[in-house]
């Protein structure tokens, strides 16, 4: 299972790819990487998604906050190796989410 501390240690040491998915929507959305960072850093994870069978492996949501105190959801995996990958991030709205928390 993925767990904060296993997130935030490779946030902390730079260990982690940012997938082509999350860099275009980091893009459309403003995010920038410190924002991700912070997010994790400070943030909680919402969903986890262990028991998937996912072609990215076992993955999680985390919601945290980046610059201006913003509310961010990232999608974060461990590969088959073991490692981080930011597979998407991007701004909670309607219709799919009520608020940060609750889907729509």
């Amino acid at each position: 299972m993925i767990t904060l501390e296993w997130l935030r240690e490779n946030i902390r040491k730079e260990t982690y790819q940012l997938s082509s998915h999350a860099s275009e929507e980091c893009d459309n959305e403003n995010i920038l990487l410190e924002d991700i960072e912070e997010a994790i850093l400070g943030g909680e994870i919402l969903e986890s998604y262990a028991d998937r069978q996912d072609i990215r492996g076992e993955s999680c949501l985390i919601l945290g906050r980046g610059r201006g105190r913003r509310q961010i959801h990232i999608v974060a995996a461990r590969s088959n190796k073991g490692e981080l990958r930011i597979v998407t991030a991007y701004l909670p709205r309607p219709p799919k989410w009520v608020d940060e928390r609750v889907r729509g």
